[in-house]
């Protein structure tokens, strides 16, 4: 059973953290459903009359658009899933089963250290990943 997971949006004026948002939410639960996200704008500062709210509406629909559509880049792409595959890929390993599965002691995880020696620690791709992020925006 998926999670129900909602993002709520209150006046997203930023395409980028909306599609941020958005890819976290849509990757979590693999789409929309069953969450989704609970959309709402507010007057603010000197915002006061009912245009204004209107407006607000208006900016932050497109915004969601946008950031859907950017998402969307994103997910065709393949580029920022495969990133965090590779970076990810040592759970896929015998070892990394058992310590994902939590039946990974210090014992076992110390004699495996003994075994092959000092592990190296390779790069989270931070960067590239923002780079690739940034570029379907």
């Amino acid at each position: 059973q998926k999670s129900l997971v909602q993002y709520h949006a209150w006046l997203p004026f930023n395409s980028g953290n909306s599609a941020h948002n958005l890819f976290c939410l849509i990757r979590l639960q693999d789409g929309l459903a069953p969450g989704g996200f609970n959309f709402d704008a507010k007057l603010r500062r000197e915002s006061t009359d009912v245009e204004d709210l209107f407006i607000a509406h208006i900016s932050g629909m497109d915004t969601m658009a946008r950031g859907l559509r950017n998402v969307a880049k994103l997910i065709e792409d393949g580029s920022l899933d495969e990133l965090v595959r590779k970076r990810y890929q040592s759970f896929d390993t015998e070892i990394g089963a058992m310590i994902e599965a939590g039946k990974g002691d210090f014992e076992t995880l110390e004699k495996k250290v003994l075994e092959w020696g000092e592990p190296t620690v390779p790069s989270g791709k931070q960067e590239l990943a923002e780079m690739l992020f940034q570029s379907a925006l």
